[in-house]
């Protein structure tokens, strides 16, 4: 197979855009994040990007349907329809007499945490020099490598498709692929013009504007905002950390790092909802990361896929938590009895 044929094949499953790169654009990876640890003899990387709707992050802008982005723009693609494509390509490649390794979006076996460090007592080499299991490979740095698009500001893939709005699976194969040029080689458009935009909207103010993080990739130079992914990781969830200990209705989320989480102005509920497919928390709806970013950059028309009007019609809602709730009228409250409550209820039943 070639290359030409195996991103056609790759879009025809599901991929929104592929691109391929060779394994010596992974020279001097982190141990625990080259792809060479899971198959040494590994010639080509295959990325794929799957486009996370646009009317999936419509609930959330409107601050009244959040399960919509974290079910099918987040969980969904990363569980369900991603492990598909990523499968059914590692499929065709092995019909061809070479291996595959599909990777979707998640690794939730890695030995190491999302900012790059061993978990204590969790797993060990099990040959001297290698990585302890499980490697986790940096899909957005994978993407890179294979000519999909930027690296943001904030660290965010950016295609000349979506912006920031794609989730990443990638094969791992020892097929020999023309490579790709990288995307600071073609001639696309300048993603990140470093408006700032994601940082001045991030509900955590998790990525700071001046310490920034600056690496060396297939002889590029890339600079991030250096992100603090603990508090990223509590506004994710819709939490806001507290100064003191919080308890009773103000309880927002159980402690997470050592600090207690109590509501947030970019969270409309009293508790973090369930997760769904088993991730799948983004109640924050990736304020700054995503919608800040996309807004910027479809402002500017340099991205492909375009739309007939603004993703942003109306100006930013916050709730205050210092307030009573105030219902839409004619809207009763669950269980106070009535036609309508019963029926709106989750655990209503159609009468016999």
């Amino acid at each position: 197979m070639t290359s030409a044929e195996i991103k056609k094949l790759a879009r025809s499953l599901g991929a929104d855009a592929v691109g391929i790169g060779n394994i010596e654009r992974w020279e001097g990876a982190p141990l625990q994040m080259d792809p060479r640890q899971i198959m040494p003899e590994a010639r080509s990387v295959v990325a794929m990007a799957f486009r996370v709707m646009r009317g999936s992050l419509r609930g959330v802008e409107e601050g009244t349907f959040f399960s919509n982005y974290s079910a099918m723009g987040y969980g969904g693609i990363t569980y369900l329809y991603m492990p598909m494509t990523v499968i059914n390509l590692s499929k065709a490649i092995e019909d061809e007499g070479c291996e595959a390794v599909p990777m979707g979006h998640q690794s939730d076996w890695r030995a190491i945490d999302g900012i790059g460090r061993l978990r204590r007592d969790y797993s060990r080499p099990v040959r001297p020099g290698q990585a302890a299991p499980d490697v986790m490979i940096q899909l957005r740095i994978a993407s890179f490598l294979c000519g999909l698009g930027e690296i943001g500001y904030s660290k965010m893939l950016l295609t000349p498709q979506f912006g920031p709005r794609q989730r990443v699976g990638i094969v791992i194969t020892d097929m020999e692929l023309e490579p790709d040029p990288l995307y600071p080689d073609t001639d696309g458009p300048k993603l990140c013009d470093r408006c700032m935009a994601c940082v001045r909207e991030c509900p955590a103010g998790a990525i700071s504007r001046t310490q920034t993080v600056r690496v060396n990739l297939a002889g590029h130079w890339l600079e991030w905002g250096e992100i603090d992914c603990d508090a990223c990781d509590i506004a994710f969830r819709g939490g806001l950390a507290a100064d003191g200990p919080v308890t009773g209705a103000a309880e927002y989320n159980p402690p997470m790092y050592g600090k207690s989480i109590t509501q947030a102005p970019w969270t409309p509920f009293h508790k973090k909802p369930r997760n769904l497919y088993n991730t799948g928390q983004a109640v924050c709806g990736a304020r700054g990361c995503t919608r800040a970013c996309m807004i910027n950059l479809e402002g500017r028309g340099v991205l492909e896929n375009r739309f007939r009007q603004p993703f942003r019609r109306r100006p930013p809602w916050q709730v205050d938590w210092s307030q009573p709730v105030a219902l839409p009228e004619g809207v009763p409250m669950a269980g106070r009895g009535g036609p309508a409550s019963s029926a709106t209820h989750p655990d209503a039943k159609e009468a016999d």
